[in-house]
Order: structure tokens, then C-alpha cells, then sequence
């Protein structure tokens, strides 16, 4: 096995709606996931010995197994008696635990090459029991479309596959630490989720789908939601603060992807990306970037 090199994509959140917990104590949810071209890089090569290696340029990323891409190799080698040891590199630039999914991608990106060098002959099904078993955005990755509805955890994952269009966003990530069970609990207190809307998230996700088919903006702005950005904003007053700032500059629609703190607003061109950072750069302590569907 030489060194294989590949690129592991981030995702946004179009439309998420959650709903009363399940039995494992995990809530439900409803989900359409955009994967966008902001990628790192991932370079898989063997080692003499048995170890399993992470190796980053970013030191907050976790070296050992609480790293999702350290946890996919080991469970591979695990099942199939690989004697081989393995060095994974990531060259880190999704921002981490903003709600893009950097860890769940490099998890599945791993899952996809070692399934191919090891000659394992996996297919998508038992790959996808891999994937739960890593995370609930994994099997996201794992399934090579650009649009999907997520279900369940957000695992079970239904791919849009005749939706063609390709978008820009603007993405703006605060250098902030958001915990992802305070927001789940948080909401819990705010809205007492339950089943009941289950029937109009489904109608609402499937006219976002129609809408991203046709590929108007205004109409696929206005149908944008995130049932988690209140209670992320009622946690953190400056993400709030910040998407009021947001929407005043840019005059978008700007959503929160996942627990956050990553928002995103959709642009009619690459051009109206650019315009739209210049104007945002005067606020501090974030990052920026221009993406597209991928």
C-alpha cells in the first residue's frame, strides 16, 4: 500500500428540525445536508508496526480515539485481522466542531480508501453500519451525493439524486466553542420537542427540495431552517448578536449549520460572495470562507 491521498468535504445543513427523543436517548431529526467544497486533505500510509497514527498541522485536533478517522481505521483493522499499521495525516481547514462535519468526513474518507487498499469489498450497506457506528453525520459521506435527507439520528439517508445545481455560500465561522449536548439540552427546556411536527418537516424538506431542483434563491432563502439555532443562540447571546450583525450587512438570509457556531447565507455567484466578504470584514474574531456545492 503507498500513500493515498484524498479530499474530505464539510457539509451544511440546508433544513433541520428535531423532534422528541428516540429510546437510546438520541433526539429525532429531520435533516437536508448540502456537501460543500471547503475540504481538508488526508494522506493514508503504512507503518511497519501495528500502530495508528494521527498526524495534523492543527494540535486541537485529538490524536488518539477520540479522533473519528483514528476510530474508522481501528474498527476496519479490528474486524478483518489487518496486521498492517497505519499513519493517517490531515491536513486540517474545515474549523473545528462548528457544525460542518470536518471529524464525521475525515471518518468516512477514511472508511472509503481503506475499504479499497485493504480489499475488504465492503458495500454501501455494510459501509453505512460502519458509519452509524462512528457517528451520526458519517454515513453522509459515505454515500458520494452533493443533497441528501437524513432521518432518525440524521443517519438513515435518503440522496436527492436528480438535483443537478450547484450553489455559492458565503460561510462565516466565530472563533467560538459551542457544546453540542448543552444546545440539545437547552432546547429540550425551550421547546419540548416532540413528535407532532414530524408531517410538516417532511412536507417542508421536500418543498426545499423542489425549490433547490429549480434553483431559486429567494424562494430556497425563505425556506432555510434550523430548529437548533435558538437555542444556540440563547446559550451564546453572541452568535445572536452576530447574525443580527450578519443579516444587516449582507442583507441574506443567514443560517446556523447544525449546533453551530458556523453560519452561511446562499449567493447567486462567486462574485456576490466576494462583495459580501469585504463587507463582513470588518468583524473580528471570525473566519471566512467562499464555497459551492460539491
Amino acid at each position: 500500500m503507498k500513500t493515498c491521498k484524498i479530499k474530505s468535504y464539510a457539509k451544511i445543513n440546508l433544513y433541520l428540525g428535531v423532534f422528541k427523543k428516540r429510546k437510546d436517548n438520541y433526539h429525532r431529526i429531520i435533516t437536508l445536508f448540502e456537501r460543500i467544497n471547503l475540504c481538508d486533505e488526508i494522506y493514508l500510509k503504512p507503518r511497519p508496526d501495528k500502530k495508528i497514527r494521527i498526524i495534523c498541522n492543527n494540535s486541537r485536533v485529538p490524536k488518539g480515539k477520540a479522533n473519528l478517522a483514528y476510530r474508522a481505521a481501528s474498527l476496519l483493522r479490528r474486524d478483518f485481522a489487518i496486521n498492517n499499521g497505519l499513519d493517517i495525516k490531515i491536513i486540517k481547514r474545515i474549523p473545528l466542531a462548528a457544525g460542518l462535519a470536518g471529524g464525521s468526513s475525515n471518518a468516512a474518507s477514511v472508511l472509503l480508501v481503506l475499504n479499497r487498499l485493504w480489499n475488504l469489498n465492503l458495500n454501501r450497506k455494510k459501509l453505512l453500519c460502519y458509519g452509524k457506528m462512528l457517528g451520526m453525520d458519517v454515513p453522509f459521506f459515505l454515500v458520494d451525493t452533493s443533497f441528501a435527507v437524513g432521518r432518525g439520528r440524521g443517519d438513515e439517508i435518503r440522496v436527492l439524486g436528480a438535483l443537478k445545481k450547484r450553489f455559492w455560500h458565503i460561510l462565516i465561522v466565530p472563533k467560538l466553542k459551542v457544546s453540542t449536548k448543552a444546545v440539545y439540552n437547552r432546547l429540550d427546556k425551550i421547546f419540548k420537542p416532540s413528535d407532532t411536527g414530524l408531517t410538516k418537516a417532511t412536507r417542508d424538506v421536500k418543498l426545499l427540495g423542489q425549490r433547490l431542483k429549480r434553483g431559486k434563491i429567494p424562494l430556497i432563502r425563505k425556506s432555510l431552517f434550523n430548529r437548533l439555532q435558538m437555542a444556540t443562540f440563547n446559550l451564546y447571546p453572541s452568535l445572536k448578536q452576530l447574525n443580527k450583525m450578519l443579516l444587516n450587512l449582507g442583507r441574506q438570509a443567514i443560517l446556523m449549520s447544525g449546533s453551530g457556531p458556523a453560519m452561511f447565507g446562499i449567493v447567486s455567484s462567486r462574485k456576490e460572495a466576494s462583495i459580501l466578504c469585504r463587507k463582513l470584514s470588518s468583524i473580528g474574531n471570525c473566519d471566512m470562507f467562499i464555497a459551492r456545492t460539491r
